[in-house]
């Protein structure tokens, strides 16, 4: 962990998102300093699933030493960014930092996105950065250290992060392209950054895209906290980069990385947009012991394939090899409690050896798998190679981490998706 300072005492801090996850956790390093913190965010009232809300993320920055201005902002909205811009003047004598972290997000593909969704994201991501940025910015300029940080990932272009969810891609790239303008409009005045972390962060939305278990895959808020805090500490003259945590961090000196782990130990999925991180993260996955399995498994599937191939039935039969027989253990393991608990109807479009269209049926009574289209329409959809299809039902690759790295392509209802990866790790013993 990166120890304080104490460089942000009495330095003024509004932050966007405040009142949970990793607004939160940058607010409370601060506030170890005895920094003023304005809790930028819309929760007053507690959420039914969400923890926290300004008051209560208020008190905890209180109790860590900091002083708190609670207010009720919903970025969508110019008139309250303004109000609370002016309101934190009023208290506090000016804005020193803008951390903005208000963030919406929905990984779904352009037929799958609702207008009303692409809008918040818009509105949240994009124009709420902009709007907030801007009305910090006179009272940044009169700071001695001024900062604005943006938790956004650096621009990358490979097709592979907008195909599948091409408008959270631009609306995080629109955060990005604020630091990109703003850096240099302001160099010299003001300091303006981008943070993006290198790997998962276990957050309240990272909870409700992967599921249960998905923590031990996670690191904590802390590591964004330190980062930040890093940066925030930076002259201004630290403008228009694009940061990941560990890269800074390993920087400052810090080579325990396990203290910011959920289960240290444990294989990390890597984070959207890194291209370069993710073949490393993915490797060291791999490299957890399961590394030569994985090559015996592989070599063993095309041994399986390459023996099915000199078998082949005919041009319309049921394929056979690797894909087949993990088709048929499933239908082996399928219970009527799976059935009545899913209510889900799964097709798999599988490029590869064994591949072509496959289903999984746990909505009628009985449940059951087959090669071809099912007998009712599919809730999910799900497109990948074969090998990789194998390897998420045996337990060696993880649906989540298929998804996030581009291997796995998700359409229809994600809730459903989520339940079939829970039903995956029981599969997995029989598989």
């Amino acid at each position: 962990m990166l120890p304080n300072t104490g460089k942000l005492a009495g330095c003024t801090l509004f932050i966007t998102g405040a009142s949970r996850g990793i607004g939160k956790a940058i607010a409370l390093k601060a506030a170890k300093d005895g920094a003023n913190i304005v809790i930028a965010a819309k929760t007053a009232e507690p959420h039914p699933t969400l923890p926290g809300t300004i008051y209560t993320a208020a008190e905890e920055i209180e109790a860590a030493g900091g002083k708190a201005l609670p207010c009720i902002v919903n970025v969508r909205e110019e008139q309250q960014i303004i109000n609370a811009v002016e309101k934190a003047v009023k208290t506090f004598g000016g804005i020193d930092i803008l951390v903005n972290n208000a963030s919406a997000i929905s990984l779904t593909g352009t037929l799958e996105t609702a207008t009303k969704k692409v809008n918040l994201m818009m509105d949240v991501n994009v124009r709420g950065t902009y709007l907030t940025s801007k009305a910090c910015l006179p009272y940044l300029r009169k700071s001695k250290n001024p900062h604005i940080l943006n938790l956004s990932p650096p621009m990358n272009l490979n097709p592979m992060w907008f195909k599948n969810h091409c408008a959270y891609t631009i609306s995080k790239y629109g955060m990005s392209m604020c630091v990109l303008g703003m850096a240099e409009e302001f160099r010299g005045e003001v300091a303006v950054n981008a943070l993006w972390p290198k790997t998962a962060i276990h957050t309240a939305a990272m909870d409700m895209l992967g599921g249960d278990g998905i923590e031990k895959q996670c690191r904590k808020t802390d590591i964004l906290a330190d980062a930040a805090y890093c940066i925030l500490t930076k002259p201004k003259t630290f403008t228009g980069n694009f940061i990941i945590d560990e890269v800074l961090l390993r920087e400052e000196g810090v080579k325990d990385f396990d203290v910011y782990a959920i289960a240290p130990g444990h294989p990390l999925i890597p984070d959207f947009f890194l291209d370069v991180e993710i073949d490393t993260t993915v490797v060291k996955q791999e490299g957890y012991g399961a590394a030569q399995e994985e090559k015996k498994l592989s070599r063993s599937q095309q041994e399986g394939a390459d023996a099915a191939k000199a078998k082949t039935e005919s041009a319309v039969g049921t394929p056979s090899g690797p894909v087949a027989e993990t088709f048929r253990v499933i239908q082996g393991a399928v219970t009527e409690e799976y059935v009545r608990s899913t209510q889900g109807v799964f097709q798999f479009e599988l490029s590869g050896d064994g591949g072509g269209t496959w289903y999984i049926d746990l909505k009628t009574k009985g449940g059951s798998t087959d090669f071809g289209k099912p007998p009712v329409t599919a809730d999910v959809v799900m497109s990948m190679s074969s090998a990789d299809f194998v390897k998420m039902f045996t337990g060696k690759l993880k649906p989540t981490l298929a998804f996030m790295t581009g291997r796995l392509r998700i359409k229809g209802n994600m809730a459903l998706a989520i339940k079939l990866e829970k039903m995956l790790s029981q599969f997995n013993s029989k598989l």
